[in-house]
């Protein structure tokens, strides 16, 4: 894979409402190079729709798009999901400015991870339960009272400061490679298993666990975990466990 390359980069859109906004938004892909996009439960698809809005090169992409019932399904194998919302305040805390949710798509496509870029309906964006798969959210600053850009607009703002972002970026030449990072489900599991034990221990407690937790899923967001240190931290779940059930006894 070229090293500037967003080959890697899936692009999600999830539950569209419009076809002719998603052939926009294929245009958006094939003029960045970005070759993969999925559609969760679009509200009605329809290619011929779409087609219009597409130029050659993204019909293409149209031909190829997959289609998943649910945002977990589409985000199977992504190392780096990155949500874009317009809106702010309660669950959605410790935004990306757009270069910065770039640099890190671009990173991780250029180690060669699944990265994601997810975009919500054109009417609501995506919901609370959809922003807690995504390890970071960016936002779009624009001006204020009008807040809320085209699905398409949005997603070629985001794919250019992608592509700006990776033009640069290499891997050093014979450098050893890197562990790879934790997927989506390996970051979610780990999540349940520092949920439980927090719980456990009554650090977390109350109607809305999950609410106050949001803190910890951007954290382990953030910080990129690799495979290796996933399996670290897993092991210190499991051994939190063992010793808590010694204590009880």
């Amino acid at each position: 894979m070229s090293t500037s390359s967003l080959s890697a980069l899936r692009v999600i859109l999830v539950r569209a409402r419009f076809p002719e906004n998603i052939g926009m938004a294929a245009r958006a892909c094939a003029n960045m190079g970005v070759e993969r996009i999925t559609l969760v439960a679009p509200e009605r698809w329809d290619i011929d729709k779409a087609r219009p809005l597409a130029t050659p090169q993204a019909e293409k992409l149209l031909a190829r798009i997959q289609i998943s019932a649910t945002l977990a399904e589409a985000l199977a194998g992504a190392a780096l999901v990155v949500g874009a919302t317009a809106r702010t305040g309660g669950w959605r805390k410790e935004m990306l400015g757009p270069e910065q949710a770039a640099q890190a798509l671009a990173l991780a496509c250029t180690e060669g991870e699944a990265a994601a870029l997810v975009l919500g309906p054109e009417d609501r964006g995506l919901s609370n339960e959809e922003i807690k798969l995504c390890h970071q959210l960016v936002r779009i600053p624009t001006a204020l009272g009008s807040p809320s850009l085209n699905l398409a607009q949005a997603l070629l703002l985001m794919l250019y400061e992608c592509r700006k972002a990776s033009g640069g970026r290499h891997l050093p030449e014979g450098a050893p490679p890197a562990s790879r990072r934790a997927s989506q489900a390996e970051q979610e599991r780990l999540f349940q298993n520092v949920r439980e034990l927090l719980l456990h221990i009554d650090f977390v407690h109350g109607d809305n666990p999950e609410y106050f937790l949001m803190p910890m899923r951007r954290f382990l967001g953030r910080v990129e975990l690799r495979r290796h240190e996933y399996d670290m931290l897993m092991g210190v779940c499991r051994q939190l466990r063992v010793m808590l059930g010694k204590v009880q006894q």
